[in-house]
C-alpha cells in the first residue's frame, strides 16, 4: 500500500488517486532565464523518480509541467543581453530540455507555457474579482489573502507575522497601494517593459503565482492528485496557488502536496541557488562527467532529505553505477553459453527481494531503502554468475528485474555494442598467440585494445570483454 507524506497535513496518508489506475500530477517548472543549476535539476529529478514508480506499480500519470516565460527576472536579463524576452524564453527551454534528456527525464505529457495561457489568467483573475477575492489598483490586481480563511495553513505561516514582516521589509509605494501588505499580484501593470498583453484593467502581464493555478486547472481539473516542487515553494508560491484556485473553483485544490529537499553545498550545507552564486549548472558539469552518475546522485536520496553536492560523492555514484552495469554486462555475456531451463530458488530470491523493494518504495518513495534491495539483487545475480553452468531463462529473469528496478532511478543500460571488424580480428590473434604461447604478442595485443577502450577479461567461463 503506496502512503505518502502530505505537506498540507504534515502526515504521511495513504495514496488514493482520483481515479482508479490514473494520476493528474502538476510540478512546478523552471522560470527560464538561464541554464538550470544542480539544485533545480534535484526538483525534476525527484519527481520524475516518482513518475516512474507510479507508472511502475501501474498508473498512467497525466505529468504537467510548466514553463514560466515572462516575469521581472526574465524582463531584467532580456534587457542585459539586449534581445527580446520570447528569444531568452526560446534559448533556455530548449537548453532545459537538452539538459533535461541529457539526465533521462521522462517528457513531461504537456509543458505549456505562461504566454500561451494569457486568455485564461485574464479569465480567471475577473472570476476572482467578481467574487471580491481580488480588487484593482492603478492597472494592478491583487488577491486579498486574508479573506481566503485557509490561507497560510500549506506552509504554517501565521497572518498577523506576515503582515508585520511585509510592513517592515516591503514599504514601498506598491504596499501603500494595498489593503493589506500580504495581498499578492494577480497581474502587474505596464511600467515601460517591452512585453505586455491587453486586459480589461489595462496593459499588463501576470503575476507568478497566477500561472499554476490556471495551467494546473486547465490541464488536469480543478481537483488533482499530485502537487509537487522544492521547498522554497511551500511559500508563498504554493500557499497562493490554493488561494487563488480554491477561491475559484469552490473545490479542493489538490489532493497531496509533495516538497523535495535542497542541494546544499560546502561545510555550512548552505542552499544552492542562483542568489547565492554557489549553484554549478547542468550543462556546464554534464560537459565534464557522465550525466548518469549525476541522475543516479540526485535520485538515491529520499526526495524529501536535502542533498550535500561533493565530488566526492559524485564518485561514489559512479562507481555504484559502475559494478551495477559489470553485472548487468556479465548477465548478457553468460546468454552466449547458458543452457535451456530455470532454476526456482534463484527466481524466487529474486522474486522476493522485488516484492521488499515494492514495500521500501511505497513508504513514501523511500530510495535508499529500495536501493538496498537492488543491491541485494545485483549481489544475488553475481552469485549466480560465479556458476560454471546457468540457464537462460534465470539469466533473462534477473536482467528484467534489474532493467525494471533500475528505470526507476532513471538508469537504462545498453547491452555492449558488437565489436568491429578490426577488433574482432585483433582478439583471434590474441587467441592464437595465447594459445602458441607467445605471451608478449598477447600483452601487446591487450594494450592495443584498452587503448582503444576494450577491456578483456579471461574469465573460467572463456574470454569476455567490456569497453572502459
Amino acid at each position: 500500500m503506496l502512503t505518502v507524506y502530505n505537506t498540507r497535513t504534515r502526515q504521511k496518508e495513504t495514496f488514493k488517486p482520483l481515479e482508479e489506475g490514473r494520476v493528474k500530477m502538476y510540478v512546478c517548472g523552471p522560470t527560464v532565464y538561464n541554464y538550470i543549476h544542480i539544485g533545480n535539476a534535484r526538483s525534476a529529478i525527484a519527481f520524475d523518480t516518482i513518475r516512474r514508480y507510479l507508472e511502475y506499480r501501474g498508473y498512467q500519470v497525466d505529468y504537467v509541467s510548466n514553463f514560466t516565460d515572462v516575469d521581472d527576472k526574465m524582463i531584467k536579463a532580456a534587457n542585459a543581453e539586449q534581445i527580446t524576452v520570447p528569444e531568452l524564453a526560446e534559448r533556455y527551454m530548449n537548453a532545459f530540455k537538452e539538459d533535461t534528456k541529457a539526465l533521462n527525464i521522462e517528457p513531461a505529457t504537456r509543458n505549456p507555457r505562461a504566454t500561451d495561457n494569457i486568455e485564461e489568467i485574464v479569465a480567471f483573475i475577473e472570476d476572482l474579482i467578481a467574487k471580491g477575492y481580488a480588487y484593482v489598483v492603478d492597472g494592478d490586481v491583487y488577491y486579498r489573502a486574508r479573506k481566503f480563511k485557509a490561507y497560510g495553513q500549506l506552509s504554517g505561516q501565521d497572518l498577523d507575522q506576515l503582515e508585520q514582516g511585509a510592513s517592515e521589509h516591503t514599504a514601498t509605494e506598491e504596499t501603500l497601494r494595498k489593503e493589506d501588505p500580504i495581498d499578492f499580484a494577480l497581474w502587474k501593470a505596464e511600467k515601460g517593459t517591452a512585453i505586455a498583453w491587453d486586459s480589461p484593467w489595462g496593459k499588463g502581464r501576470p503575476g507568478w503565482h497566477i500561472e499554476c493555478s490556471v495551467m494546473s486547472t486547465k490541464y488536469l481539473g480543478d481537483t488533482i492528485d499530485i502537487h509537487g516542487g522544492g521547498q522554497d515553494l511551500e511559500f508563498p508560491h504554493h500557499e497562493n496557488e490554493i488561494a487563488q484556485s480554491e477561491a475559484k473553483t469552490g473545490k479542493h485544490f489538490v489532493n497531496y502536496w509533495l516538497h523535495n529537499g535542497f542541494v546544499t553545498v560546502g561545510d555550512d550545507d548552505q542552499k544552492m541557488s542562483k542568489s547565492l552564486g554557489n549553484f554549478v549548472t547542468v550543462h556546464d558539469l554534464i560537459q565534464e562527467v557522465n550525466p548518469q552518475a549525476l541522475r543516479f546522485l540526485m535520485s538515491s536520496t529520499q526526495y524529501r532529505r536535502p542533498i550535500r553536492y561533493s565530488e566526492s560523492l559524485l564518485a561514489e555514484a559512479q562507481t555504484n553505477l559502475d559494478r551495477l552495469k559489470t553485472t548487468f554486462d556479465n548477465l548478457a555475456f553468460r546468454q552466449a553459453t547458458a543452457k535451456e531451463g530455470a532454476d526456482t530458488n534463484i527466481a524466487k530470491q529474486a522474486a522476493n527481494l522485488e516484492a521488499a523493494f515494492v514495500t521500501a518504495m511505497d513508504d513514501d518513495f523511500n530510495v535508499q531503502n529500495g536501493l538496498t534491495k537492488l543491491y541485494e539483487l545485483a549481489k544475488l545475480s553475481n552469485q549466480y554468475l560465479e556458476r560454471a553452468t546457468v540457464q537462460a531463462a534465470t539469466l533473462a529473469d534477473l536482467t528484467a528485474r534489474m532493467s525494471r528496478l533500475l528505470a526507476i532511478f532513471g538508469v537504462e543500460f545498453k547491452p555492449a555494442q558488437l565489436l568491429d571488424a578490426d577488433i574482432e580480428r585483433l582478439i583471434e590473434k590474441r587467441q592464437a598467440a595465447r594459445a602458441a604461447k607467445d605471451f608478449a604478442r598477447s600483452d601487446a595485443i591487450r594494450d592495443q585494445l584498452k587503448e582503444q577502450g576494450i577491456i578483456l577479461e579471461d574469465t573460467p567461463q572463456g574470454m569476455r570483454w567490456r569497453r572502459a
